[in-house]
């Protein structure tokens, strides 16, 4: 059997609760706010990984990621061997008026050359300079944190089970063939 007014008293007594609590504010810019491990910033690039295949700027549903580039021809290696080409990345940028931070070209990017940095304050007066070119994405790059280590406890991936299997069997194979040879 409940009393009427009883949902009104118990709402009541959160709100003398709340207001008899001081207030924690975080004075920002005089007092830099924590940050979560991994968190999201902005883009950073990392030039060296770049091979211009453009799957950042094909996935990206905010078309905001500018790639130019040109080919280059390097000579042959060898005396009978053929001329390769290479793309060399002339400019890349981000618009950030326009990116929803989604991580879709972070997530695609088959070299490793995108990358989640914790920078977050980049804030422009004028929405025309939110679009940062490759200079301002490397010197980014140096605030990405190391990736977490891995688990101790996790179980080892299957593929180095399989290639620590194939090493024991050649070295047990040599050791048995060594012997022999000792033998003999």
């Amino acid at each position: 059997m409940s009393f009427p007014g009883v949902g009104l008293a118990k709402g009541l007594a959160v709100t003398l609760r709340t207001m008899t609590r001081k207030s924690v504010t975080a004075q920002y810019p005089d007092v830099q706010p924590v940050l979560p491990p991994r968190s999201r910033g902005v883009i950073a690039l990392l030039e060296e990984n770049c091979t211009v295949c453009m799957l950042c700027a094909r996935e990206c549903p905010d078309w905001c990621i500018y790639i130019d580039s040109h080919k280059e021809t390097l000579p042959a290696a060898e005396p009978n061997a053929r001329a390769r080409t290479r793309n060399v990345l002339d400019r890349f940028a981000i618009d950030f008026s326009l990116c929803m931070y989604c991580g879709i070209c972070i997530e695609v990017c088959p070299f490793d050359a995108l990358f989640w940095s914790p920078e977050f304050e980049y804030a422009e007066t004028d929405i025309h300079e939110l679009t940062h070119e490759r200079e301002k994405l490397r010197e980014w790059m140096w605030t990405v944190p190391a990736p977490p280590a891995l688990d101790p406890a996790a179980e080892e991936p299957k593929e180095i089970a399989t290639a620590r299997k194939a090493a024991d069997k050649l070295a047990a194979a040599a050791a048995a063939l060594e012997e022999k040879g000792d033998d003999a």
